[in-house]
């Protein structure tokens, strides 16, 4: 019996020699039925040549501006549904995947209530440290509740109501459904967005800890608090709670959002992060202002 096809996804953006590590990692899975497509958010770093002569087996869609992460996804999502590939995977071009990975996740997404199904991810400069396990959702607040599970011990196949797509199996039969993902959230929050709708839509989402990958964390955004990453994660955040709370979700939302931003503020304030702060700030003004 023939393997599904699985479509491998990444975006790359001006990290060459980062995503030439990444495909590395990819060319040692050893699923026997897959095909990598990098989507190029229009590097100028020579990153398409160099991933042409490295490894002229992976397909490229070169953009002709930066579409952000979100619209590049659904790029790629796009070409997967094309070519009738049964599962479409993200994977950052920031990590590294073991190699019976892939096997893995496959195998746990197979069942039909099963949507989305995700590795562990450590961090890469500490190997046995998890950097996500996923999370589950606050149905007060709609925000997540375990850190990530980065405090947990996970023994088996675990379902949650959130994965990042920093390494993520998509069924078909989802993308189908629920649809592409939404390409206002430009960069950040988008993976919150989606695996709402796919709960939303009566399917299942699984952590599968045995398969493992490592995230070198926040490359493209500059780095945890940076300012981007605080812009979008503000922004996006914002938009987030506006598309999918109910009217009485407010009445959580508001006193606990208030509070979070206290909270960064003084924690951006204190490290001396005063263009973080003021894109934070900004964000969270663009975001109510955002026309939905």
């Amino acid at each position: 019996m023939t393997a599904p096809l699985v479509y491998i996804i990444m975006v790359n953006w001006n990290l060459k020699e980062v995503t030439l590590d990444c495909l590395e990692s990819l060319h040692e899975l050893t699923y026997p039925n897959f095909r990598i497509v990098v989507v190029d958010n229009h590097s100028e770093d020579e990153s398409p040549r160099a991933i042409s002569e490295r490894f002229p087996d992976v397909e490229q869609i070169l953009n002709n501006k930066n579409l952000g992460s979100t619209a590049a996804y659904n790029v790629g999502f796009r070409r997967a549904l094309e070519a009738n590939a049964q599962f479409a995977m993200l994977i950052n071009n920031d990590t590294i995947i073991d190699p019976n990975a892939l096997n893995l996740i496959v195998e746990a997404c197979l069942p039909e209530d099963v949507g989305l199904a995700g590795p562990l991810i450590f961090y890469y400069d500490a190997p046995d440290k998890i950097w996500s396990a996923g999370s589950m959702l606050s149905r007060l607040t709609l925000d997540l509740t375990d850190d990530n599970g980065r405090d947990k011990i996970f023994t088996g196949i675990t379902e949650r109501d959130f994965l990042t797509c920093c390494a993520l199996l998509f069924k078909r039969e989802v993308l189908e459904k629920v649809g592409l993902m939404d390409e206002d959230y430009f960069f950040y929050q988008e993976e919150l967005d989606y695996c709402y709708q796919v709960r939303e839509a009566g399917y299942r989402i699984l952590l599968v800890p045995e398969a493992k990958v490592w995230h070198k964390v926040s490359l493209t955004a500059g780095g945890s608090g940076s300012p981007v990453e605080r812009y979008w994660m503000a922004k996006n955040s914002v938009l987030y709670y506006r598309k999918h709370a109910a009217w009485w979700n407010w009445f959580f939302i508001i006193p606990w959002r208030t509070g979070s931003a206290v909270k960064n503020t003084f924690r951006l304030a204190y490290y001396g992060k005063w263009k973080a702060l003021r894109t934070y700030w900004v964000g969270l003004r663009d975001g109510i202002r955002f026309p939905l």
